[in-house]
C-alpha cells in the first residue's frame, strides 16, 4: 500500500461519512413531517455502505507477480444506497392535527432523536478519524521527503 492509496481510503472514508451525516441531518430536520409528497409521514433514512475493492491477503501482496497486479486497487468505502427505516411509525394521539384518523391519532415519522444524535457524533467522530489519517499520511510523506535533503 501506497502513500496515495492510503489518501484515497481516507478520502471515500470522507465523503461516506459526510453523506451519512447529510442524511442524519435530513432526517432530524423532518422528525416531525406527517405528509411528504406521496401523503405518507416521513420515514427514517439509513446510508447502506460496502467496501470498494476486495481485500487482498497480505501473503499474495507480497509475491512480486501478486503485487503488480494489486498496485492501485485502494480499498475504502463507498455507499451502495440509501433505504428508508422500516421500523413502524409513532402513533401519536392529537386529534386537533390536520392528519389524525378517526381516533383521533397521528402517524409520525419513525425518527428518534437521540438515536439520530448518537449516531451523528458516531459519524462526526469517524470523520475526524479520517481526517487525522490524511494528515498523519502527509506528515510521513513531507518527513521521508526531507530524509533526501
Amino acid at each position: 500500500m501506497g502513500c496515495f492509496d492510503a489518501l484515497d481510503i481516507a478520502a471515500s472514508g470522507l465523503s461516506a461519512q459526510r453523506l451519512r451525516m447529510d442524511i442524519i441531518a435530513q432526517n432530524i430536520a423532518n422528525i416531525n413531517t406527517t405528509r411528504t409528497g406521496d401523503g405518507t409521514p416521513y420515514r427514517r433514512k439509513v446510508v447502506v455502505f460496502e467496501t470498494r475493492k476486495n481485500t487482498i491477503p497480505f501473503s499474495r501482496y507480497l509475491s512480486e507477480s501478486s503485487r503488480k497486479k494489486h498496485i492501485g486497487d485502494g480499498g475504502g468505502i463507498r455507499a451502495v444506497r440509501i433505504v428508508e427505516d422500516p421500523s413502524p411509525l409513532k402513533m401519536v394521539y392529537d386529534p386537533g392535527h390536520p392528519d389524525a384518523n378517526e381516533e383521533g391519532y397521528v402517524e409520525m415519522p419513525n425518527v428518534d432523536i437521540v438515536a439520530e444524535m448518537v449516531n451523528m457524533i458516531s459519524a462526526s467522530r469517524s470523520y475526524e478519524a479520517n481526517v487525522t489519517s490524511i494528515n498523519t499520511t502527509k506528515s510521513m510523506a513531507f518527513k521521508a521527503l526531507e530524509i533526501g535533503k
